[in-house]
């Protein structure tokens, strides 16, 4: 039995359906990333799940009670909730007495309250902020708040709505390592959304991809970005390289594809005069400057547009009849002279490559 269920939800504003049929079955301990553009319904879907709002349709479970009835229910259920929200949420007191107040709101002694939240800003590191008012502190802090004052009562769920969201770079990084930690180390269901994809991947055991109020693929992180199910989400998880072509021959499920009068092979179970789109990432093309012998099926001729250093690798951009972006280290690019004009060989295996049928 799953912790979590969705049944066929449906939620509404004005008129207009924010979410379409959502199912959704998340297991006991299990980290479960939305990830999805800006305006996707993620925020809407994590205001039902921690039962503040009540969906137009459909149905909600926590451990298989139906909490979507009466209103002793739902708040006997938001007890065994914590949310964070996208923007740090800190009362007008001080760091200890925010992190404290859920326990104070409980009835917990204050000898208890005290160890707890001691404990609780050491693993967040703000022992020393204990004092400090809370208002006082910079975006990263806050949310280090907001975080330890939703794990202190030992939540079985916790909900995470973009909470790197509005930080800069080293603080949202910390962030990360304090959710990771959390993860790996409290007893508890996490739900979160991003618009982050590598955060999702990082962090999560199983994602849904949601665009528009829908849920376009639901799996394991790695085969969601390596094998996303239509254009839509590919473009959504950053695959660069998406050509569009049609199916010219296909024997036992090798198949070739005209791109732009280009061939290339792959594997794919789509017939003869299928219109497809095979999609690559950067990291698995090879740049030579000459065509080698190797596993590798498609070698193919072109010359380079554009290369531009980004940290330790090199994005090299190449016209092969039709664009192709490949990645490279830097020392490579280097070598190997990669600049605007060269000739070079693009190579990449049939089994780096991902068939979709062409919308």
């Amino acid at each position: 039995m799953a912790f979590i269920e969705m049944r066929n939800i449906w939620q509404r504003h004005d008129g207009h359906d924010i979410l379409k049929n959502i199912n959704l079955r998340i297991d006991r301990g299990a980290v479960f990333a939305l990830i999805g553009p800006t305006g996707a319904g993620k925020t809407t879907l994590l205001r039902l799940l921690d039962l503040i709002d009540t969906p137009a349709e459909g149905e909600i479970f926590l451990d298989g009670t139906k909490v979507t009835t009466t209103e002793k229910v739902r708040l006997e259920a938001r007890r065994r909730m914590a949310f964070v929200l996208q923007k740090p949420v800190v009362f007008n007191m001080s760091v200890y007495d925010n992190v404290a107040c859920a326990l104070r709101w409980r009835g917990m002694p204050r000898r208890q309250v005290h160890e707890r939240v001691e404990h609780i800003l050491e693993r967040v590191g703000l022992t020393e902020y204990g004092k400090r008012h809370a208002r006082t502190l910079s975006g990263g802090e806050m949310q280090r708040v907001a975080i330890a004052r939703a794990i202190v009562t030992g939540p079985e769920l916790l909900l995470l709505d973009e909470p790197t969201a509005n930080l800069d770079p080293v603080s949202a990084s910390r962030i990360e390592d304090l959710i990771a930690g959390i993860i790996k180390h409290d007893v508890m269901t996490v739900v979160m959304a991003t618009h982050d994809m590598l955060q999702g991947q990082r962090l999560a055991d199983r994602i849904s991809v949601l665009v528009d109020g829908e849920i376009l693929q639901t799996g394991d992180p790695r085969d969601v970005f390596n094998s996303p199910r239509n254009r839509q989400i590919a473009e959504f998880v950053g695959v660069e390289n998406i050509l569009d072509g049609v199916v010219a021959s296909n024997e036992g499920e090798m198949a070739t594809i005209d791109i732009n009068g280009t061939l290339i092979e792959a594997v794919t179970g789509y017939p003869v005069g299928e219109e497809v789109s095979v999609c690559m990432r950067p990291e698995d093309i090879t740049v030579a400057l000459s065509k080698y012998s190797s596993s590798a099926r498609n070698s193919l001729a072109g010359e380079v547009t554009w290369a531009v250093d980004t940290g330790p690798l090199t994005r090299v951009e190449i016209d092969c009849g039709f664009p192709l972006v490949a990645l490279v280290t830097r020392r490579s690019a280097e070598e190997l002279g990669l600049k605007k004009g060269r000739q070079v060989y693009a190579t990449f295996k049939v089994v780096s490559m991902h068939v979709i049928k062409r919308h």
